[in-house]
């Protein structure tokens, strides 16, 4: 009965990582201003730390291939919410700062970050040109998270 019941689990085991595919993702992160940012947290959408960027802010990471989001952390910066295609492999993302707006309304702060957010492929074409990335329009859908709810 042991014999039986160990072949099973080894069987299940096995196949069970054939199953659970996994795909590697690599890239850059950089700051509005074109400065790396070491240590940068790479979170999965239930923020599961998944890996960090070097003091260059390249990264490498292991993710499972059913991994459709990622999120972007480091002190300062705005969290950086990333929707992946099937097809993008590589990552080169420019994080926003996290600005303190004082006495204004919501609804303000919103249209200001999202003025800002709607130059982020200009900041991301400009760090192509400089040979920063090596893309030269991100592969991704970055989403702008409001702080406002209608």
């Amino acid at each position: 009965m042991r014999i039986s019941l160990t072949i099973i689990f080894l069987i299940s085991a096995v196949t069970g990582n054939l199953f659970c595919q996994t795909r590697t993702i690599s890239g850059r992160i950089l700051s509005e201003d074109l400065e790396e940012l070491p240590v940068v947290g790479i979170h999965q959408i239930d923020t599961t730390l998944i890996g960090k960027t070097d003091i260059n802010g390249h990264f490498s990471i292991e993710i499972p291939s059913d991994t459709d989001s990622l999120i972007l952390t480091f002190i300062g910066f705005e969290w950086t919410t990333i929707k992946l295609q099937a097809n993008c492999d590589t990552l080169e993302v420019v994080m926003m700062y996290d600005v303190i707006y004082d006495f204004i309304s919501a609804r303000k702060i919103d249209r200001l970050r999202k003025k800002r957010f709607e130059k982020l492929p200009v900041i991301h074409q400009q760090a192509y040109e400089k040979g920063l990335f090596k893309t030269e329009s991100p592969c991704y859908t970055q989403v702008f998270n409001s702080y406002f709810d209608n």
